[in-house]
């Protein structure tokens, strides 16, 4: 029998606890959770395989690469730039998943406050195989605005974060 990995969540952004919430999986053959993890932790690549992103800065400094406790900013779902701070950062090695975890606020009134924990976890399974798993709480009326549409543009647009970062560490030229 194979177990998974789950996520390390904060007491505070438990799936289920907030206004919305999002879970999206792949798992594919010939990748490994190093190759994975590159696309994922190097911002520099993800304007190249992810449309929904954009205007990617590091305030304090450093980046593209993510790592521990790094502050960034990036737009994304049409909103303005989100103030993001790395909470979790374990690269994948042998038997140990690879875990990435930021949170991003929005201040503002009560309709423009956001404040999200986006969770990643990239680990290899038997049978030369990786799994990707990626998911979002979100808390405020903007969230709560995007849990009632139809179809979840949070969920398709998760998948579609996924099914990129798969084609670019596969080196697929449709990246």
């Amino acid at each position: 029998m194979t177990t998974q990995n789950a996520v390390n969540w904060p007491e505070k952004y438990l799936p289920g606890t907030g206004d919305n919430f999002v879970s999206n999986e792949v798992i594919v053959r010939n990748l490994t959770a190093t190759r994975i993890w590159h696309y994922l932790t190097d911002t520099s690549t993800w304007e190249g395989y992810y449309d929904n992103v954009a205007d990617i800065s590091f305030p304090q400094g450093g980046g593209p690469e993510l790592k521990d406790d790094l502050v960034f900013s990036f737009g994304t779902f049409g909103f303005p730039p989100l103030a993001a701070r790395v909470v979790e950062f374990q690269a994948p090695s042998d038997d140990v998943p690879g875990r990435l975890s930021w949170t991003a606020k929005q201040d503002g009134g009560p309709a423009e406050r956001l404040d999200v924990l986006h969770a990643w976890l990239v680990e290899d399974l038997p049978g030369d195989r990786v799994r990707v798993l990626t998911q979002e709480t979100q808390f405020g009326e903007p969230a709560a605005a995007l849990a009632d549409e139809r179809p979840n543009p949070m969920l398709n647009g998760h998948q579609a974060w996924l099914d990129g970062l798969v084609r670019a560490a596969g080196g697929r030229a449709d990246a």
